[in-house]
């Protein structure tokens, strides 16, 4: 029988979804992004935040913004191929293939945007695509979308990687191997130089996710491709603006021939209203500061060793997953539990989200560093850990 309200569905889903412990809503942050945040009324120390480098509230990124909107308009009007193309633009497409050490680099409005986009001209039906497990929604979604057939590898597991290239390669007429360098929820990074013996040798291309990587891991903040000295390969790399940048937007760096290509079969670049002045000219100054300012990134890494140091100290059975970048994970039973420590933690005032399925596999709080956090903050939020697993 057909039901009178074709929308009844949605009840019955958003309630099955809140019986799981999964539903999620938003909360206003009524501050500049910080290492504090005024959440409710109250002011909370920020442990959730992808703003690695506290580029975010940083008034020289802030003034570029005002400029560039006072210049050119708070919005681009058009794609980049219509009316929407700036200098600024190119400025931050030369400004990103110099960090990145590439050729040339394609900018779009968001990192999801990038991924989706790019694989999906990449690959199509006669193609393989090989995707890490524990891989991004956009990297996910974008192999679904090329209409490829998808593998996944298990995580970060380079045999595993190996026998399924050895298995179905010939079959297809080209592979593509995606993979996060640095994995959102987990900390972990890839095993990048393996992955690149791998796909030389059975003539795949090779997509990284540099999202959570880029500005923070390599001698310049390149990313993890710059961290393993695996620069001047055939590689497409990812990003997004939106992390350690501190704006808003993604990029692909590569070759000329691959940006060209992008930007002639790219659906997600050529029918996108290009990036917003403002957004443009505050990712092009964060990458300034980045390129002059080592200090950010080393004080950044020095907060991580210390955070791990007084987990070691104070709490040793803590049972953290293991990590090699800013965000560090308490893993917990379930998604309840984690919601309890999330709550508790902000009565104790600090924000660190619970993170449940299906996000991850695992429920868990995930913390996330800043170059910006003082001692005394990370000494803060391990009291109140201590109080509340205690």
């Amino acid at each position: 029988m057909v039901e009178l309200n074709p929308y009844d569905w949605i009840d019955r889903s958003l309630e099955t979804i809140e019986r799981a412990n999964w539903y999620r809503s938003t909360q206003v942050i009524a501050s500049l992004p910080g290492t504090e945040v005024a959440i409710d009324g109250r002011k909370l120390l920020n442990f959730g935040s992808n703003d690695y480098l506290g580029l975010a509230g940083d008034d020289r990124v802030i003034r570029a913004a005002m400029a560039a909107t006072h210049q050119f308009g708070t919005g681009s009007t058009g794609s980049r191929l219509t009316s929407g193309h700036k200098q600024l633009h190119e400025d931050l497409e030369q400004a990103i293939a110099r960090l990145k050490g590439t050729e040339a680099a394609l900018v779009f409005s968001s990192g999801y945007l990038a991924n989706l986009g790019t694989i999906a001209a990449l690959a199509s039906k006669r193609d393989l695509i090989l995707s890490d497990r524990s891989n991004h929604s956009s990297l996910k979604n974008g192999a679904l979308l090329s209409g490829a057939t998808v593998i996944e590898y298990k995580h970060g597991d380079v045999d595993d990687l190996r026998q399924q290239l050895q298995v179905h390669r010939t079959s297809y007429r080209r592979c593509l191997i995606i993979t996060d360098t640095v994995f959102s929820m987990d900390g972990d990074i890839c095993p990048l130089p393996d992955i690149l013996v791998l796909s030389i040798e059975y003539a795949a291309m090779l997509l990284l996710d540099e999202a959570h990587a880029t500005g923070i891991f390599g001698t310049t903040g390149a990313g993890v491709v710059e961290h393993y000295n695996c620069g001047g390969k055939p590689l497409v790399e990812i990003g997004t603006l939106s992390k350690a940048i501190g704006s808003l937007g993604g990029y692909v760096a590569g070759s000329f021939s691959l940006i060209n290509f992008l930007k002639n079969r790219c659906a997600s670049w050529i029918y996108t209203t290009g990036l917003s002045p403002a957004d443009t000219a505050a990712a092009l100054t964060s990458i300034e500061i980045i390129s002059t300012t080592p200090q950010l990134q080393q004080q950044l890494w020095a907060n991580v060793a210390d955070l791990k140091q007084l987990f070691i100290d104070r709490l040793p059975d803590l049972p953290l997953i293991p990590s090699a970048s800013p965000i560090i994970c308490l893993e917990l039973p379930d998604a309840q539990t984690a919601l309890t420590m999330g709550n508790k933690l902000k009565q104790a005032g600090i924000f660190a989200p619970a993170i449940r399925p299906p996000t991850v596999p695992t429920s868990r709080i995930r913390l996330s560093l800043m170059a910006t956090h003082q001692r005394s903050q990370l000494e803060q939020l391990v009291d109140a850990i201590e109080t509340i697993w205690g």
